[in-house]
């Protein structure tokens, strides 16, 4: 899903400063081209990709089977902390930009 970065956020994430991150919230990461990769908790895979100075792509894709609660609840943290992190925006900024995309059809 696209994320919105926040106006003059973009220093924290360009360079090395995006794995980085990803490495010191999640643990590990990897380089796939342009796209960087993680795994953590229920989370198999996290790929994050910067699209532009004010957009970012964070996908992800969970395990299959059984996962408890606690895991889910883990892995929904640090990847909100991540996001964070990595846009300026907490989760409910995040989600009331989203929301308001979503009215104006350009989501």
């Amino acid at each position: 899903m696209d994320y919105d970065i926040k106006r003059g956020w973009f220093k924290n994430v360009e360079g090395d400063a995006l794995p980085n991150l990803m490495r010191d919230v999640f643990g590990n990461v990897k380089a796939e081209g342009e796209t960087y990769v993680s795994e953590y908790g229920v989370m198999t895979r996290i790929e994050a990709k910067i699209l532009a100075k004010d957009k970012m792509d964070i996908a992800t894709e969970s395990r299959k089977g059984p996962m408890t609660d606690e895991e889910i609840l883990d892995s929904k943290r640090k990847l909100n902390e991540f996001a964070e992190k990595a846009t300026g925006f907490d989760a409910k900024a995040r989600m009331k930009r989203a929301q308001k995309k979503a009215k104006e059809g350009t989501l």
